[in-house]
């Protein structure tokens, strides 16, 4: 997986590149972020199999899916270098599809320090990247809901009180679900706990579906019970 790393609104001075090719990235959603660039990848390349460890790990769903939805809480992160760079998210395909529809909360330590911003994905298109303040400590809802060629992505942070809400087109297979951490560098920041809960795809609870549980990094995931999990160092 090539890698990309972005920077929050307040630090836009300190983005660094990552990667060969470069472009803008969207800052608010809907909105260009002038002087901010990245790598041509994007946050969740699709996965085509798995074989030991991955750049995904918690828990994917195959089949034939339009929703999910669920909640977690973002851990307090320690910076181990500035290449440490992780996401929470839930989505829709790209586990052996060529499309992800998804939504997130990343945690960036380029500037030395971890950095929250949520965001969200229609892959290949470039994430984009929302102002709402975020902070350890925060639970978020969210939900990728499709309806033919259209996706609406919804992020709370329910400890904030903000909501943001995109619908978008692309023809995605809906053939994978996910509720899964992600590093595009390969370099995980430390935290002793990250909690899913409430995982739901189709109105089923996720159990439903038999999810692979997949590691990734020095993370691990417990037993999926009743929609809900921890990433735990492992």
């Amino acid at each position: 997986m090539h890698t990309f790393r972005t920077a929050a609104p307040t630090r836009a001075a300190a983005a660094t590149l990552l990667a060969l090719s470069c472009a803008c990235l969207a800052g608010p959603a809907g909105a260009a972020a002038p002087g901010i660039e990245f790598g041509a990848a994007h946050y969740a390349q699709p996965m085509h199999g798995f074989s030991g460890d991955s750049n995904w790990g918690g828990y994917i769903a195959q089949g034939s899916f339009t929703s999910i939805s669920g909640s977690w809480t973002m851990p307090t992160v320690t910076c181990n270098s500035s290449n440490d760079l992780y996401a929470p998210w839930i989505g829709i395909d790209g586990y052996g599809s060529q499309t992800v529809e998804q939504t997130g909360v990343q945690v960036d330590c380029s500037s030395g320090r971890p950095e929250y911003s949520g965001w969200y994905e229609m892959y290949p298109a470039a994430p984009v990247y929302f102002n709402n303040s975020v902070a350890a400590g925060d639970t978020f809802t969210a939900s990728v809901v499709g309806s033919g060629s259209s996706y609406t992505l919804k992020l709370s942070d329910t400890t904030k009180g903000w909501t943001q809400t995109a619908t978008k087109s692309l023809n995605g297979e809906d053939a994978s679900a996910e509720a899964v951490i992600e590093s595009p560098t390969g370099s995980y920041p430390s935290f002793n706990d990250q909690h899913f809960s409430g995982i739901t795809v189709d109105g089923q609870v996720f159990d439903t579906y038999g999810p692979q549980a997949i590691d990734s990094g020095q993370y691990t995931e417990t037993a999926l019970s009743n929609g809900a999990f921890d990433i735990i160092p492992g």
